[in-house]
C-alpha cells in the first residue's frame, strides 16, 4: 500500500481514499499514481470506483514540497484522469471539502461528485503564476462555459458548493452531516444498476462534452512545462511557501 493513498474493494466497489489529511490530502506523485494504476487494473468484479479523502479536504491539489518534481507530478496527474475518464465503469467523487488545484480535475473528471455543502472549488494556479491542468481547461469549460471557467482561472477565486451546484459543476450537494449516508446512497444505486449501460453511457456523454479531453491535457502539459521555467512561476512557489503574496513581473 502507497503512503498516504487507501486503495480497497468491497463487493463490487473499488475505493480510493487520500489519507493525508494533515496536508489537506495534497497529492505527490507516488498518490496519485497509485491510483491511476488502480482504476487501470480494475477487475471484471467491479462495478463502481469511488474517490474521497479523509479529513477536511477532497485534496488541495499537487504537493509543492522540497522533493516536487512539477513534470513527474503533471504526468501523473493526466494518466489518472485519462484512467478515471476511460474507465468502463461509472467513478463517483465524494468531495468531504476543499478541492483545489489539481484535485479539482479529479473531482470533475469522475461521473458522479457527491459534495458537501461546506466544500468549494479553487482552481489556485494563477496564484503561483501556473494554469490550470489535470484537464481543468475542459473539464470545467464543459459544464459550466466559458465564462464562468475563465473567472474561475484567471480570478483563482473559490466556488462554494451551492455555486457549483447551480452552475452544473458538480452532481449533488448534500449536508455534511448527512455526506456518508448519500454518497452510499449512490454508490450503492451505481454498483447495482445496468453496468454494461452504464458504462455505455459514460462514453457516450464523454464523447460529446469532453471528446478532445486528451487535446487538451497535451496543451496543459505544453503550457505549463513552459511556465515552470518562468520568472512569475518561481516568484509564485516563493511566495507560497513563505506565506506571502506574490509579486508577479510579467516574465
Amino acid at each position: 500500500m502507497t503512503h498516504d493513498v487507501q486503495i480497497e474493494s468491497t463487493g463490487h466497489v473499488l475505493t480510493i481514499t487520500w489519507t493525508a489529511p494533515d496536508r489537506l490530502n495534497s497529492l505527490t506523485e507516488p498518490m496519485i499514481a497509485a491510483a491511476a494504476e488502480a482504476i487501470e487494473t480494475v477487475g471484471d468484479d467491479v462495478r463502481c470506483i469511488v474517490i474521497t479523502g479523509t479529513g477536511r479536504a477532497f485534496g488541495a491539489g499537487a504537493a509543492l514540497g522540497d522533493d516536487f518534481d512539477g513534470g513527474d507530478t503533471l504526468a501523473a496527474i493526466n494518466r489518472l484522469v485519462r484512467a478515471i475518464t476511460g474507465a468502463t465503469v461509472p467513478v463517483v467523487a465524494g468531495v468531504n471539502g476543499l478541492a483545489a488545484g489539481a484535485s479539482v480535475s479529479v473531482a470533475l473528471a469522475a461521473d458522479l461528485a457527491v459534495v458537501t455543502r461546506s466544500s468549494y472549488f479553487l482552481l489556485a494556479f494563477v496564484n503561483i503564476g501556473l494554469m490550470p491542468d489535470g484537464g481543468a481547461t475542459e473539464l470545467v469549460a464543459a459544464s459550466i462555459g466559458r465564462a464562468r471557467a475563465m473567472s474561475m482561472a484567471m480570478l483563482g477565486e473559490r466556488l462554494t458548493a451551492g455555486d457549483a451546484l447551480a452552475a452544473g459543476l458538480v452532481s449533488l450537494v448534500v449536508d455534511d452531516d448527512a455526506f456518508d449516508t448519500e454518497l452510499a446512497r449512490v454508490v450503492d444505486r451505481v454498483a447495482t444498476g445496468p453496468t454494461v449501460a452504464l458504462g455505455l453511457m459514460k462514453q457516450a456523454i464523454n464523447a460529446t462534452t469532453i471528446r478532445t479531453i486528451g487535446e487538451a491535457l497535451d496543451r496543459e502539459t505544453a503550457g505549463q512545462t513552459a511556465l515552470f521555467d518562468t520568472h512569475d512561476s518561481t516568484e509564485g512557489g516563493d511566495a507560497f511557501t513563505q506565506k506571502r503574496a506574490a509579486k508577479f513581473e510579467g516574465r
